[in-house]
């Protein structure tokens, strides 16, 4: 049985793509930064009848949750498939680059860059064990310095957050150069926008968050001749998904 590893998983997008990674036959482990928040959430599951899911604590800020985490997952399978880094967050208000806070910066970098790069870290070596192992960063078409200095794109006037903006384009690089790093190997690794979603994250604007977990397992379940290296939003670009840096 193929396992995976899902940060932030206890609720929104990550809880509906551990629900679509169980429907596809994968063994689930779900991290939650709260114990308790995660186990309602595995309890969830297991009430739908998807029982191969275990919540494991983790915060991604932390080193040593992190290596707890790393050993607590080690202890149940001696191989990981897939590592979705999907823990984030927005930095919170005021969202301009002329008044954000500099704890606003520390904070979302140190959650949605830093936070995956100790996670990956952490993880490679369980990864290199499978025989197709898949790594997917969520990330968001805002963060592309590309379409954000383009005032013909659609979210050029209203998609100004300067503090996950930036986070989000530094997660991008780091994509590159893992998927890099790992080209001549089985891996596949993505950076995959799910697209604005109705969740706590959004104060429940925007499309199904059924749609966005299908967008993220799509990357998980690549074949060997599946793309690597890629930035995708499928909302931005519904007829390739690939969309500038």
């Amino acid at each position: 049985m193929k396992t995976a590893f899902i940060t932030g998983a206890n609720k929104g997008i990550g809880f509906e793509t551990a629900k679509q990674l169980l429907q596809n036959g994968f063994y689930v482990y779900l991290g939650s930064r709260n114990l308790e928040k995660g186990i309602e959430a595995v309890e969830k599951l297991k009430a739908e009848n998807l029982t191969n899911v275990d919540a494991i604590k983790i915060n991604v800020c932390d080193n040593d949750s992190v290596k707890n985490a790393r050993i607590e997952i080690g202890k149940r399978t001696g191989s990981l498939d897939v590592l979705i880094n999907n823990a984030g967050i927005n930095g919170g208000a005021p969202y301009t680059a002329l008044e954000a806070s500099e704890e606003q910066f520390l904070s979302a970098f140190n959650t949605n860059i830093f936070g995956v790069a100790r996670v990956t870290q952490a993880f490679i070596d369980l990864l290199r064990k499978s025989p197709a192992p898949r790594i997917v960063n969520v990330s968001t078409s805002v963060g592309s310095l590309t379409l954000q200095s383009d005032p013909g794109w659609m979210g050029y006037n209203f998609a100004k957050y300067a503090v996950y903006a930036s986070s989000k384009a530094a997660l991008n690089m780091f994509t590159v150069h893992l998927a890099y790093e790992l080209r001549d190997t089985a891996f596949k690794v993505n950076a995959v926008c799910p697209g604005y979603t109705k969740t706590e994250f959004t104060g429940y604007n925007g499309g199904e968050v059924e749609q966005a977990g299908k967008r993220i397992v799509k990357y998980a379940l690549l074949n060997k001749d599946g793309v690597t290296g890629k930035f995708i939003s499928e909302e931005t670009n519904p007829e390739t998904g690939f969309i500038p840096w």
